[in-house]
């Protein structure tokens, strides 16, 4: 087979692929934050499917309460420099219970929040590809085709929606190769003063992981 060297003929033969099950026009699209410190695109790779728990966002529940299956999301990579899109992941179940709540040991625990009452849910995820293009906040904020983007916009919620043009655009962004000179790779993550985005404990850590 001919190698198809047009970036938007590969990007929309990857997004046609990741979304042949669903129905295009009941798909929804979202950019979703994890530090990579302590769960990362790779870690999401290692376990195929996740529950996205730990985050403490009414806002950023509502928007994962608004998911279906079938829906995809950008894995954004926060707290480390520069930050960026790093890969795909797919929203495989909702309405998942955040069983952190009720976890006194974790950063989560919610002491309002009981079996019979929880608190906060979550979705699960499973991962899809990473990019051969790590996509830098930079780039990102260079292109036209992005400026309205939520991610630009004032305010830091770690799940966030992203319409069809600007998924697809960033999935393009993803196969290229950035510009010669450009700071695509992430350094040594930062500590935020703030954190906002989802942060999960180590998967080492986790349920023998």
């Amino acid at each position: 087979m001919q190698l198809d060297i047009n970036a938007r003929n590969t990007a929309q033969r990857i997004h046609n692929e990741h979304t042949r099950s669903a129905r295009v026009a009941e798909m929804r699209y979202w950019l979703m934050k994890s530090e990579p410190d302590t769960f990362s695109i790779d870690n999401l790779e290692r376990v195929r499917v996740e529950p996205w728990s730990g985050v403490r966002s009414f806002f950023a529940r509502a928007y994962m309460r608004a998911m279906s299956v079938g829906d995809m999301a950008l894995f954004y990579h926060s707290s480390v420099q520069p930050p960026g899109a790093a890969g795909l992941a797919k929203i495989v179940r909702v309405g998942v219970v955040d069983e952190t709540q009720f976890d006194p040991k974790s950063q989560y625990f919610d002491e309002k929040a009981t079996r019979e009452k929880p608190v906060w849910d979550c979705v699960d995820v499973e991962f899809v590809e990473r990019f051969p293009h790590y996509v830098t906040i930079t780039r990102i904020r260079k292109d036209p085709e992005l400026a309205e983007m939520v991610l630009l916009k004032p305010g830091r919620l770690s799940v966030q929606p992203v319409e069809a043009a600007e998924y697809q655009r960033i999935v393009e962004m993803g196969h290229v190769a950035p510009p010669p000179g450009a700071d695509d790779k992430p350094k040594k993550p930062v500590v935020k003063k703030k954190a906002m985005a989802k942060k999960k404990p180590a998967p080492t850590k986790k349920k023998g992981r």
